[in-house]
Formats: C-alpha cells, structure tokens, sequence
C-alpha cells in the first residue's frame, strides 16, 4: 500500500515524465513550488517506489522513469481526464457542423482531429468491418492443381478467389473442408476470419484431413481481406517523432504493423462500451509492445458500428487523450445517429 507521499511523488514523476520524456531525478522535484520534502527524503521514496516496481531506472542516469507496473497504477488510481480549452472545444464542434454525404466522411474527420489534437496516431475502424459477414463458404475444383473459393457475405456480397490445391487432393476432402468451413465460420465478421480459422478451423482440420497444413495455408491466403477502405488512419508519422522511437528498428516494426492486418483483428476484438487502455506488453501484438493503445466504440441509436482507437508511447499523454477520445467518440456517435434520423 503507497502512502500519501508516495502517491503524490509517483503522480508528479510521471506527469514530468510525460511532458519532458527525460529521467526525473529528486533534486528536480524538490524545487517544484507545491513539493515540500528535501531531496534526500524524496531521493528515499523513489528509491523505495522503485524497490516496489513502479519506477525504473534508465543506464547510469540519476533520474528515473515510470515503469509499467507505475504507468498503470498511474492510468487506474491517480489520473484525472485534462480539460479542453473553449477554443479547442469550438474548432471540434465546427468541424462536425460540416455537411457531410457520407458516414466515411464523418468517421475520417473524426479520425483527424484525433491524431491532431493529441500528437499521436488515431486509427478508426469503419461500419462495414463489423457489419460484413460470412454467409456462405464454396470451394470447388477446376483442375488437378487448382481451384476456387467462393465467399457470399450476409449483404449479398460475392467474391471468386483462385486458390492451389495440394496434389492429389480428394473430392470427398474437398465436401469436408466446405463442411467444417461453413459450420465453423457461418456469421462471423470477414476481419475475424483469419483468428477463427486458426482458433477453431485448425484442430478440426488436422483431425480430418490428411494434408491440413497446406490446407490452411491455401485458406489464410483464400480468406485474407484486401480492401482496406473502412480502415482510416491519421497522424501515422506523429507516434515517429516521439523520441522513444530514434530507434530504426522499432520505426520498422511499427510500420509494419500499420500496414498489416494484426492490428485491425486486435481492434476488432475490443470490447464494445467504455474506453480499454493497454500499455506495453499488455498489447500482445509484436511491433506494439513499446506502444500504449487507447480505445473506444461508437455507435448510432445504439448499434454498435466500429471502434476509435489512438496509439502513442507509453510516456502517453493520457489524461489529454482520455478526453479527446472520449469527446469525440461521443460527437461521432451523435452525428452518425442524427443522419440516420434524418435519412428515414
């Protein structure tokens, strides 16, 4: 259990950290007006507050940073969302006074002034992601060596995927996998696909079919979603100007994970309702781990329609973030609602 001193010591050092992304030493903390403590007595309690996890000290640097273990005590106990300026509050209500003609419209927008006002990278998933499902799986046989896979969405939607078959494949193998196809993956959402077959599709296979690795391999490529429309991403390069990001290696990661498919799996996947706030390795995606991920949903009359998210450091600036996200998920969520209004 932290003291009052300690918590007020652990508050002040990460929201230094926050602001300075340079190790916080005592000395620097004792000559804070609202600090009353000599060095030595704060000297003692972050050594004690690192002793306990929720500092960490960098090389030989005298000063210290937040932990991970310290980020998320300091995001779940001592946190207070930040206020936005009227003026910043004015430009947000007029950019969303616009007329707009289509919902992706209001969804980009909201995107960029996310990744505007908060610094960081704002990905928003789109109505259709979560909308779009399977209906119906065909896979049929057009030579020794090659095939086609048939994918009927729930919206009428139609798609003809040549695919390679391994040699000699059977056509009773064939009716099996369009079974356990159809039974396993009947309504899920298209950006699911890929997490069910291995969740679920994969132990069935091997159980049935002789040749199953080659089998998913044909499936992954077969069901993998290439039409990235309703992914909108805004401020990519703003998380690159962070200085926990000098780092070329972590630069590529990062982009590699923007240009891949995990992440928007990962964000299908949030929970609908309330803001979900992951920091370093509590995100399981490789390339991300360095990362925090701040999310929410919107929706329109109450149906659930995509998801807001922002990723930034983990020195992120989350009291600001928390209420941008927060105000905009919600302005988003009225607007889309009003247009549905208006348009029956």
């Amino acid at each position: 259990m932290l003291t009052e001193r300690q918590l007020f010591l652990l508050q002040l050092l990460v929201n230094d950290y926050i602001v300075s992304a340079e190790p916080v030493g005592s000395r620097s903390i004792s000559k804070r007006d609202d600090v009353h403590y000599s060095p030595a007595t704060i000297r003692n309690e972050l050594a004690d507050l690192e002793e306990m996890g929720y500092l960490e000290k960098t090389h030989l640097s005298s000063g210290r940073v937040p932990s991970e273990k310290g980020y998320r005590f300091y995001v779940d106990h001592l946190l207070s969302p930040a206020m936005l300026t009227d003026l910043e509050m004015d430009n947000i209500r007029d950019a969303y006074r616009r007329k707009f003609s289509e919902n992706e419209e209001l969804i980009r927008v909201t995107a960029e002034l996310l990744s505007e006002f908060s610094s960081y990278t704002a990905i928003m998933l789109g109505p259709e992601l979560l909308e779009m499902k399977l209906k119906h799986i065909q896979l049929v046989k057009l030579s020794e060596s090659q095939g086609v896979l048939i994918i009927v969405t729930d919206t009428g939607h139609v798609e003809n995927r040549v695919v390679s078959f391994p040699d000699e494949i059977r056509a009773e193998d064939i009716e099996k996998i369009v079974n356990i196809l159809n039974d396993k993956l009947n309504n899920v959402s298209l950006y699911q696909l890929q997490s069910r077959l291995n969740a679920e599709v994969r132990n069935v296979l091997r159980k049935n079919i002789s040749d199953y690795e080659h089998i998913m391999a044909l499936l992954k490529d077969g069901l993998a979603i290439n039409d990235p429309e309703q992914i909108f991403y805004s401020g990519k390069n703003n998380i690159l100007s962070q200085p926990e990001f000098q780092d070329i290696d972590k630069v590529i990661s990062l982009l590699n994970v923007f240009e891949g498919k995990d992440l928007v799996h990962e964000l299908m996947n949030i929970p609908s309702g309330g803001l979900h706030i992951r920091i370093g390795k509590e995100n399981k995606l490789n390339g991300i781990e360095d990362c925090s991920l701040i999310t929410t949903t919107y929706s329109a009359d109450g149906e659930h329609l995509g998801t807001v998210a922002v990723i930034g450091p983990k020195r992120m600036a989350y009291p600001r973030v928390i209420t941008l996200i927060d105000v905009l998920s919600k302005l988003l969520t009225k607007s889309l609602s009003d247009r549905k209004e208006n348009n029956k």
